[in-house]
């Protein structure tokens, strides 16, 4: 089987993990290889302890360009719903962060896409599903669906009006025109749009940062938080964020991180 995600170590202690899309002739075009391999790979940092933080980004000069359109022809109807992709890896975890591509947000760690070049179809997709999305200067995005025949896939109709808000979301998907870096920052689409030349570098320093400086419970679980406000009123958040409080006065990552303040030093949180 040709590999088709590559997995490289990055930062000071080399706690961030760098996966890349790996068919840079085919503007890494999606295939059912890559997505199996993408899947396997982010359950296995998902689970690697000395993982604290992931950057998705693509090889060559596009991020992703959506499914690779030769696969795409002989996609059998039944595949949407084909069990094999939709199977979840944790039975303790929200079912709707287990599906197709939402897995991503199941992941403990957070995910950053440092998204290179074209985001198109899946490619934004995946975009959206990260947790914070730093752009390139020459990044340019599209739903492309409108313009397939196809429709708003695996959840971007959920998804992409609670970025960008339902106006820009309606706009995308209708026209399925193509967004400038620039534009995508004005709509909120990504968080930062970068030199081209730094922003791989750019995106792991950041990475870093959350890997060295920040406790990795904390984010665990501040992205449960987030994931399971869009489900909860306000007094189910509150209830949620009290019973976690509680947790985590008591946990080995607080008692560290006064310490670390209080003496001025790096801190060294390992989690618990």
């Amino acid at each position: 089987m040709s590999k088709q995600i590559d997995i490289a170590r990055a930062g000071a202690h080399e706690q961030v993990a760098v996966v890349s899309f790996n068919r840079p002739d085919k503007m890494n075009a999606l295939t059912k290889i890559m997505e199996g391999q993408l899947r396997d790979t982010f359950i296995a940092l998902d689970r690697d302890e000395t993982v604290r933080a992931i950057v998705l980004t693509g090889s060559g000069r596009a991020f992703c360009a959506g499914m690779d359109i030769a696969e795409l022809e002989v996609l059998p109807p039944e595949d949407i719903r084909a069990a094999e992709w939709m199977r979840p890896y944790d039975m303790n975890r929200r079912a709707d962060y287990q599906s197709r591509y939402s897995y991503f947000m199941g992941v403990r760690k957070p995910i950053i896409s440092a998204i290179n070049g074209a985001a198109a179809g899946l490619g934004l997709v995946f975009a959206l599903y990260s947790d914070v999305r730093f752009a390139s200067d020459k990044a340019i995005f599209s739903t492309a669906f409108a313009k397939r025949g196809l429709i708003a896939e695996h959840g971007i109709a959920w998804m992409l009006p609670r970025v960008v808000g339902p106006g820009h979301a309606a706009d995308m998907l209708y026209s399925a025109r193509k967004v400038s870096a620039d534009e995508a920052l004005a709509m909120r689409l990504v968080e930062r749009v970068l030199p081209h030349e730094t922003l791989l570098a750019d995106t792991i320093a950041y990475a870093d940062d959350l890997a060295t400086n920040v406790s990795p419970r904390s984010i665990r679980i501040m992205k449960q938080q987030l994931g399971e406000v869009p489900f909860q009123t306000l007094a189910e958040a509150i209830a949620l964020a009290n019973r976690e409080m509680f947790h985590s006065i008591q946990s080995e990552d607080f008692t560290e991180g006064v310490a670390h303040f209080v003496e001025r030093r790096q801190a060294r949180f390992t989690g618990a």
